[in-house]
C-alpha cells in the first residue's frame, strides 16, 4: 500500500474518532464521576459493555473470567489479532487520580476507529479484541487474566496512560509487596513492662533496618512502606504490630534479591525483640514493562503528525511506578505510551483527579486514541513492520 492510500485510511481513523467524540466523552465522564475500587468496577464494566453492544458489530462477553472484566471482539478468526486494553479502576478517597477513565476512553476510541477502517479492507484478516482489565491499582487484574491464557491468542497489545506529557515509553519497575506481622505479649506498660514482649518495638526496628538498608541498595532499587498497626493504648505493651512495604527494582530478575535482603531486616527485628514474625509476600508480582522499539517509533511518527511533542522529561524518564501491563509485555509485543492531558499536576493527586474529568483533557485523549489506532494499522498493513515488532519483542525479552 502506498503512502497516499495509507494517509487516506489514517484520515478515516481520525474522522471516526471525531464523529464519536460526544459519546466517548460521556462514557469517560460517567466512569470518572462514579469512581470504583479494584475488582468493584461494576458500573464502569456495565457502561463499557453497553457501549460496545450499542455500537454494533461487536461480540461482547461481560464478566469475562472476572466479575468486572469484559471482552469485545470484532473480525475474523485465523488472521492477525490486535488487543486493545482498557483500565477503569480508581484510587481510594481521591477517585480517578490516575486517569483510568481516560485509559478506557482511549481503548474504546482506538478500537472503534480501527474497526471502521478494517471494514473497508475485507481481504485483510484482522481481529480486534478490546479487553477490559480491572484492578490495576491494587490486585493485578491483568495477572488474573494471564493465568487463564487470555492474551495467548494476540499478536500485539496496545493501551495508553495519562501523564504530564507525551512519551512513547516510560520505564516501570517490577513490584512485590510484603505484609509483616509481629506477635508479642501484652502487659501493663507502667506497672510491669518486663513481663511484656513489645511488637511495636519490632515494627520500629524493622522500619529502621530498612532505612539503613537503603544505603547499600542500588540507586534505582526502591522500598517504602507504612506501619499499619502499632498498638491500642499507651499503657498496654503492644502485642501485635503490622507493616506493609512495597519493594521495587527496574528488572524483575533483581526483585528476588531485594526481597531476600528485606526479609533479613524483618526477621532481625523479631529476633531482637523476642517477637514471632510472620511474612506474607504478594501472590502477584508486577513485572517491569518491556519496551518495543518498533511500536514506539511508530507511535512517535504518528503522534507528531497529530501535533504531539515528545520531549525528555525527568519525570517521564525516572523509574517511578509499576503496572501489571508489565506482565503482559512479557507474553506479547505491546506498547504502553503516556499522554499529556493539559495539566502539569502529578498523578495520584486531587489535582490530577480534577484534570482527568475536565473538558480540556478530551482533545488530548482523543488525539492519543488516533495515534494508537494508527500504530496498529501500520503494523497490520506492513508485514515487515510486523516482523520487526516481533523481533524487538524476542530480543528485548532476552535482555530482561
Amino acid at each position: 500500500m502506498g503512502p497516499e492510500e495509507l494517509a487516506a485510511l489514517k484520515a478515516v481513523l481520525s474522522r471516526v474518532v471525531e464523529d464519536a467524540a460526544a459519546g466517548l466523552s460521556a462514557l469517560s465522564h460517567q466512569i470518572w464521576s462514579q469512581p470504583e475500587l479494584a475488582y468493584q468496577e461494576s458500573r464502569a464494566h456495565d457502561a463499557l459493555c453497553n457501549f460496545f453492544l450499542t455500537a454494533g458489530g461487536w461480540q461482547v462477553k461481560p464478566h469475562y473470567n472476572l466479575d468486572t472484566a469484559f471482552r469485545a471482539d470484532w473480525g475474523p478468526e485465523g488472521g492477525l489479532a490486535v488487543g486493545v486494553l482498557c483500565e477503569y479502576d480508581a484510587l481510594p478517597q481521591i477517585g480517578h487520580a490516575c486517569g483510568h477513565n481516560l485509559i478506557a476512553e482511549v481503548g474504546v476510541a482506538s478500537s472503534l476507529a480501527l474497526k471502521a477502517v478494517l471494514e473497508t479492507l475485507p481481504d485483510l484478516k484482522v481481529k480486534v479484541s478490546v479487553i477490559g482489565t480491572p484492578a490495576e491499582e491494587d490486585g493485578g487484574g491483568k495477572i488474573d487474566l494471564i493465568q487463564v491464557g487470555i492474551f495467548n491468542d494476540l499478536d500485539m497489545v496496545l493501551m495508553a496512560h495519562p501523564a504530564q506529557e507525551d512519551a512513547s515509553y516510560m520505564p516501570s519497575m517490577a513490584l512485590n509487596e510484603v505484609t509483616v506481622r509481629y506477635f508479642g505479649k501484652a502487659t501493663h506498660a507502667a506497672g510491669y513492662p518486663w513481663e511484656g514482649i513489645n511488637a511495636l518495638d519490632a515494627a520500629v526496628l524493622a522500619y529502621t533496618n530498612l532505612s539503613a538498608l537503603r544505603q547499600q541498595l542500588k540507586p534505582d532499587w526502591k522500598l517504602h512502606g507504612i506501619i499499619k498497626h502499632g498498638g491500642v493504648k499507651p499503657n498496654i505493651i503492644p502485642s501485635y504490630s503490622e507493616l506493609l512495604f512495597y519493594l521495587r527494582t527496574p528488572k524483575y530478575k533483581d526483585l528476588c534479591t531485594l526481597c531476600e535482603k528485606a526479609t533479613q531486616c524483618f526477621k532481625a527485628a523479631g529476633l531482637a525483640t523476642g517477637c514471632q514474625v510472620e511474612l506474607e509476600f504478594g501472590k502477584k508480582v508486577y513485572y517491569n514493562v518491556i519496551p518495543n522499539e518498533t511500536l514506539q517509533r511508530l507511535y512517535e511518527v504518528n503522534g507528531r503528525s497529530l501535533g504531539m511533542e515528545f520531549k525528555t522529561n525527568k519525570i517521564l524518564n525516572t523509574l517511578t511506578g509499576s503496572t501489571d501491563f508489565g506482565n503482559v509485555s512479557f507474553i506479547v509485543p505491546g506498547i504502553h505510551p503516556y499522554f499529556y492531558i493539559g495539566t502539569s499536576a502529578l498523578n495520584h493527586s486531587e489535582e490530577y483527579t480534577e484534570a482527568a474529568g475536565s473538558k480540556e483533557a478530551q482533545y488530548f485523549t482523543l488525539r492519543t486514541a488516533k495515534a494508537l489506532a494508527m500504530v496498529a494499522l501500520d503494523v497490520v498493513l506492513n508485514p515487515d513492520l510486523l516482523q520487526q515488532m516481533k523481533g524487538d519483542f524476542e530480543k528485548d525479552k532476552l535482555q530482561e
